[in-house]
């Protein structure tokens, strides 16, 4: 197996180039060292202003059952991501791509959430360990999620929800899921023709005119602005306000609160 600085990666300009048309790269192994190019025919989208907040993930979100992040764990969540699971014969993660994008994050363009969880043995001090999370690529007002991993009951789901409120508290326009899943209709995702979302993609990279903030289901008033530094600034944003909101011990029972607004 090649060390990591061995692996040839895709350049980040050239991922860029490719999210900003409509494509996107995989492999069909871990250790295959070809990637293709995807174009699907029929997209998987989740409108920012249709997240599907169930009651029990509500109830989970104010009950401060995990701690949420964003960008303080990238390798941890890829290399998450990567690891082989019980429904999947392997991988399309390779090495070739963990690689290509962890270069992009240090470029600015590829982010990640984390959600940790402190086991319930080791007390309020305790070693926390990291239970869920995604990443994925934010350019414009677009983020393209790559893939989320779970390690723990609705882990992942409060990933997602805390993605949701980010983007929408940024300003962003179209949050991309590539293939649909059961898992994500569940939470809104819906499928629509390539074409539509070659379109949609195209009017997200436009600049608004005279400069404003979004006039989409996204830009809410207060939208922090959008970009490659799109999430982690909606993040943050979000952080403030709950603190503002005197929940800054419990800034998911804020999330819960602004997307249940918005749902």
């Amino acid at each position: 197996m090649a060390s990591r600085s061995e692996i040839p990666i895709i350049p980040p300009e050239l991922l860029l180039q490719a999210y900003r048309a409509g494509i996107f790269p995989m492999s069909d192994s871990r250790d295959d060292p070809e990637v293709y190019w995807v174009e699907p025919k029929m997209r998987a989208i989740l409108p920012l202003d249709g997240f599907h907040l169930s009651r029990s993930l509500a109830r989970t979100l104010r009950r401060g059952r995990f701690r949420v992040s964003c960008n303080t764990a990238f390798d941890a969540v890829i290399d998450a991501c990567a690891a082989p699971r019980a429904e999947a014969e392997d991988s399309w993660i390779s090495q070739r791509i963990s690689e290509s994008y962890r270069a992009l994050h240090r470029h600015g363009h590829a982010h990640s959430i984390e959600v940790w969880q402190t086991a319930p043995e080791s007390g309020p001090d305790g070693h926390e360990a990291l239970v869920g999370g995604l990443y994925g690529v934010g350019f414009g007002r677009v983020f393209c999620g790559e893939s989320m991993f779970s390690r723990a009951s609705d882990a992942s789901k409060v990933a997602l929800a805390w993605l949701v409120a980010a983007l929408r508290r940024a300003g962003a326009d179209l949050l991309d899921c590539q293939f649909t899943t059961p898992h994500l209709a569940s939470l809104g995702a819906v499928e629509i023709p390539q074409t539509r979302y070659l379109d949609l993609l195209s009017a997200a990279l436009q600049p608004y005119a005279g400069g404003g903030a979004s006039s989409g289901a996204a830009g809410s008033a207060g939208a922090v602005g959008a970009g490659g530094a799109g999430l982690p600034a909606g993040f943050a944003a979000l952080l403030d306000d709950a603190a503002a909101a005197g929940l800054s011990s419990s800034p998911g029972n804020f999330i819960a609160q602004s997307l249940t607004h918005t749902s």
